[in-house]
């Protein structure tokens, strides 16, 4: 059978796990990579260097974004996996389709309900598929709650908690890269939060129709740094003095940890001006840190959800509750934020030695009514990111050929189905009104 070969447009960051996976000599998948695209000439070669240096041979072609079509015409590309910054995944998902390829996309499919629309008819009238690579589906816990809920363990659900926690390591970064302007990425309502709208979705088997959301910058940002008192601002890490004083500061230097991160930013700002590096109290941020939302599905199932972004820890705990108990789950991914001189010098510990961490188990919980409590063994995996969702997403789109009762797949309309609540808050928080689904036209009726 042949090869199906696809291009990467978009390699920054996010691209990693697809070149490592298309490119692993010991894989079965049966997928070739074929052609890197990219607005950024230096990215785009360091890409190519990246597979000589790792496995010889010669450097795969690259493109600039102007000869994307070319680049999918010359190397006969069947697929294309997109993954450069979020307001321009509708633009290269329909370049695409209309190209004659299948689409692999990143998360979230798009920012906003027009580009989501844009999208569907493209994808109508050309007929490709577009996967949306919701890789918390695939994770074995997360699936082990939808086995429950789909078993009936606690009959209908009738209402939902979700509280999700982002460090200040990870949350932080956020706020220095091009996600701090809600032009490029939607807000986290919708850069993050998708994900957990379409763990949602998924779980309860049922779509939002309405939507309210309150939030705010409140922790990142220069007004909320002088409010605490901070006085030194800076725009910029790298190079700065300002910033050995501040422990959120990313450094890009060769020769430390962040030596990638040098490579493939610092060292090519020449060609795009993107700086990777900025402060978390700079200026220019324009998205919240801080967000609850309630949300009303069509199974009148209600939602309380609350993103924080400045956590000292970082995981997520949701509590279903239903016509026959209610089920508990909770994910502690990193209990504290270490200090450790070197930890990508986004937090180094400034008063001494780093505390132990607490050992903080996995807990699937489940409380029937008129009965005992009792606690569901909790998938363990230690394969790789993402809980294990990475590896076992991977292969089903790469590979497939596996049942799949849990319909973990995301197509296209599912990846629609991912953004409306998010951008619904978005909505919601700049007019402090309730939002209607059916207002942002997107899925047919």
């Amino acid at each position: 059978m042949k090869a199906k070969r696809f291009v990467i447009v978009g390699v920054g960051g996010r691209s990693d796990m697809y070149r490592r996976y298309l490119t692993d000599p010991e894989a079965t998948h049966g997928a070739e990579l074929v052609g890197f695209c990219d607005i950024n000439p230096g990215r785009r070669a360091l890409a190519a260097q990246w597979l000589v240096d790792k496995y010889g041979g010669e450097p795969l072609p690259t493109a600039g974004v102007d000869d994307f079509e070319a680049l999918i015409r010359e190397q006969q590309a069947d697929g294309v996996i997109v993954t450069t910054v979020d307001r321009t995944h509708d633009e290269y998902i329909c370049r695409a389709m209309e190209a004659g390829c299948d689409v692999i996309t990143e998360k979230p499919m798009t920012t906003d309900e027009r580009k989501c629309r844009k999208i569907l008819e493209v994808q109508q009238r050309t007929g490709h598929e577009v996967r949306v690579t919701f890789n918390y589906r695939y994770a074995p816990r997360n699936s082990k709650v939808k086995e429950l809920l789909m078993q009936g363990v606690i009959g209908q659900v009738y209402s939902v908690h979700f509280e999700w926690l982002l460090n200040t390591k990870h949350g932080a970064d956020y706020f220095r890269r091009w996600h701090r302007d809600k032009r490029n990425s939607g807000g986290l309502m919708v850069h993050k939060s998708t994900h957990h709208f379409d763990l949602v979705n998924w779980w309860l088997d049922s779509l939002p129709e309405t939507v309210m959301a309150m939030g705010d910058l409140r922790f990142y940002g220069r007004a909320n740094a002088e409010a605490r008192g901070v006085r030194d601002f800076y725009q910029r890490a790298t190079g700065n003095p300002l910033a050995e004083k501040d422990p959120f500061a990313l450094r890009m230097e060769r020769g430390t940890k962040t030596e990638g991160l040098a490579k493939m930013y610092l060292e090519q700002e020449q060609y795009d001006g993107y700086q990777r590096d900025q402060s978390v109290f700079g200026d220019g941020i324009s998205i919240e840190d801080d967000v609850g939302v309630m949300v009303r599905y069509a199974n009148q199932a209600t939602m309380t959800y609350h993103l924080t972004a400045y956590s000292p820890c970082e995981g997520y705990r949701v509590a279903f509750n239903g016509s026959k108990g209610r089920l508990e789950y909770e994910v502690m991914e990193n209990p504290y934020v270490s200090g450790e001189e070197g930890d990508h010098n986004l937090m180094r510990n400034v008063k001494g030695a780093a505390p132990q961490p607490v050992k903080e188990p996995h807990l699937i919980l489940v409380r029937p009514l008129w009965e005992k409590p009792f606690q569901v063994e909790m998938p363990e995996t230690n394969e790789g990111g993402h809980g294990g969702g990475d590896i076992r997403m991977l292969n089903d789109i790469f590979i497939g050929g596996e049942t799949d009762p849990l319909k973990r797949a995301a197509g296209h309309l599912a990846g629609a189905a991912s953004i409306l609540t998010g951008v619904a808050a978005n909505r919601s928080m700049a007019t402090g009104q309730p939002v209607d689904i059916r207002d942002l036209r997107v899925l047919p009726e």
